[in-house]
């Protein structure tokens, strides 16, 4: 598929970032970086507690159950930000003097997403006196209702948009409660981080650390960073900092032990991670369990007190998540062939495209919206049957769509259409009966007709530009590196430009091992384009027009700037 390579546009009113490598001040100017100061990523830039609404309010009802030994029970999500919120719910609760706590997640084929009233009866049988919903909780009116009539406090924490009614919860900590919250874009984990914060404060100031230990919160940021990368929430300064602060504990070893067992599975080496690792290893081997099992598994290898308690649980998430990739290929295939046997073009097609299939996964359409959405350019949800005549659907977006909003709509436009929905700008869920599946695909397509433009569904590259010759080495790219943490929302710096391809070697039939001399330039530089041969088949022509990362490369002592190619087109 041919792409249009776009060169970002750094923003004009920007001052000078002085003192920075010339590209990468043009670099931080297109993700609107306006001073060199939103590169430093100290704990001390942290916006403070206080700024959420709520949080002292709820930090009271902890403390109290804290100090007076009452039962606590988390209520987490089954993703690996509800796995990362109820451990680090855990692990802090416990390490402050809770004599009494625990947690439960719903397992979600039974039950479904949230605090129900089903999961609020489960949770009945351990007597809770509080319970704390993390990474859900803000939609769950009736489970909030049903805890509250059996005689339990409830604290929601939660970081996913409100509905129009809300819960009449205790207490409620949700930055998207308030329209433009500076702290909107954090994750569950992260909205989980600042309660605990405030729960410190408060009883500190109650004197309950006279004679104990007062914890470290720090020590936990390797879960706060986990967590907010595989959500994949926008890496706004306030997540950036949490995630650059939680790196470091994990390059420095000194991070939780079911994280070391997850990397050294995973032949990575834990003191050169990066923000990408996260999202890409460590976040989709504890997501598995949730999609195909039990998210306990993952929750219980983040809790291990030890390498030897970690590894064993270490292996058991990496069986689901091969498992969930062998399901997943067989599902993208079928879901390819059905396309196909549209015959469509591309052109043709929904905009909003909806897919089911009887012999689908619940656990795993949400990875298959993903493929397809990558695939085709436009909004995805894929349907898997739920039980009892519903289908459970997963939705993925692009950008420019707001894909809860979208369902809001459909909603509001044809009532009852939709039994349950929740979600972001970018991932929702929702449940429909089994027999609305066709109207529903008409409606959401209109609605995406209604949203988006011809140009919006167009294969395009966001590139930051050429880089000269002689710049392209080592100091750039880890001056680039050490800018992140780079993600979603502040993308990592691609590049492009035109190269001769001084010699090319094909590595496991998918991958290219390339040497080029950019052109204008005598340097030769190393390039690796991993499983771009199918779109390259036979021997590459000597000029090829790259997009790329520019990074460094270590192999076997020898330390290198490369490409990391993602496009490679022949050069005209």
């Amino acid at each position: 598929m041919q792409k249009t390579i776009i060169t970002r546009t750094p923003e004009p009113a920007l001052p000078p970032l002085e003192g920075l490598h010339p590209v990468l001040q043009r670099v931080l100017r297109a993700r609107g970086v306006a001073t060199a100061e939103e590169l430093e990523y100290g704990l001390d830039r942290l916006l403070p507690p206080q700024r959420l609404e709520g949080v002292e309010a709820a930090a009271r009802l902890v403390a109290d159950a804290v100090q007076e030994g009452r039962r606590i029970l988390v209520v987490g999500d089954f993703d690996c930000d509800g796995a990362t919120s109820s451990a680090l719910m855990l692990l802090a609760l416990r390490a402050m003097g809770a004599a009494a706590v625990d947690y439960l997640v719903p397992n979600r084929f039974d039950y479904g997403y949230g605090l129900t009233p089903e999961i609020v009866e489960i949770a009945a049988g351990r007597r809770p006196d509080l319970l704390i919903t993390v990474d859900n909780g803000v939609s769950s009116i009736h489970g909030v209702a049903r805890a509250r009539e059996l005689g339990m406090q409830v604290v929601v924490t939660d970081h996913h948009l409100p509905g129009e009614t809300l819960p009449e919860a205790d207490a409620m900590v949700n930055p998207n409660l308030v329209p433009g919250h500076p702290l909107s874009a954090t994750a569950g984990v992260g909205v989980a981080f600042y309660l605990l914060l405030a729960v410190r404060a408060e009883l500190r100031g109650r004197g309950w650390f006279a004679g104990r230990p007062e914890p470290n919160m720090a020590e936990w940021l390797d879960l706060v960073a986990l967590g907010t990368v595989a959500d994949v929430v926008p890496l706004a300064y306030n997540n950036r900092i949490l995630v650059h602060q939680g790196i470091r504990r994990i390059a420095a070893g000194r991070c939780r032990p079911g994280i070391l067992a997850l990397l050294e599975l995973a032949g990575r080496d834990h003191r050169r991670i990066r923000a990408q690792d996260l999202g890409f290893v460590l976040g989709p081997r504890i997501n598995a369990a949730g999609r195909l099992d039990d998210i306990s598994v993952g929750i219980e290898c983040l809790l291990a007190g030890t390498l030897e308690e970690a590894r064993p649980l270490a292996a058991r998430l990496d069986a689901h998540n091969r498992e969930r990739r062998q399901i997943e290929e067989e599902m993208k295939r079928q879901a390819e062939a059905h396309l196909e046997s549209l015959s469509l073009a591309r052109e043709a097609l929904p905009w909003g495209l909806c897919l089911h299939h009887e012999d689908w996964h619940q656990g795993v359409i949400g990875i298959l919206a993903s493929r397809v959405k990558e695939r085709y350019l436009r909004p995805v949800i894929a349907f898997a049957p739920g039980g009892e005549g519903e289908l459970k659907g997963s939705a993925r977006s692009i950008p420019g769509f707001h894909i809860r909003d979208a369902l809001e709509e459909v909603a509001a436009c044809h009532p009852g259409l939709i039994r349950r929905f929740g979600g972001h700008a970018m991932a929702a869920g929702l449940t429909l009966e089994a027999d609305a599946f066709d109207e529903f695909a008409r409606r959401f397509d209109e609605v995406a007709r209604r949203h988006l433009r011809p140009e919006d569904l167009e294969p395009v590259i966001l590139s930051d530009g050429e880089i000269e010759p002689d710049q392209l080495g080592l100091e750039l790219a880890d001056a680039l590196a050490a800018a992140g943490p780079w993600g979603q929302g502040f993308p990592e710096p691609l590049f492009h430009g035109g190269f001769e391809v001084v010699q090319q070697r094909l590595l496991k039939e998918k991958h290219w091992k390339l040497v080029v001399r950019p052109t204008g330039g005598d340097t030769l530089i190393d390039a690796i384009a991993f499983n771009l041969a199918d779109q390259f088949p036979g021997p590459l022509p000597s000029r090829l027009r790259l997009v790329y990362r520019l990074e460094r490369n270590e192999f076997h002592g020898t330390i290198s700037a490369q490409l990391q190619v993602v496009h490679m087109e022949v050069e005209k």
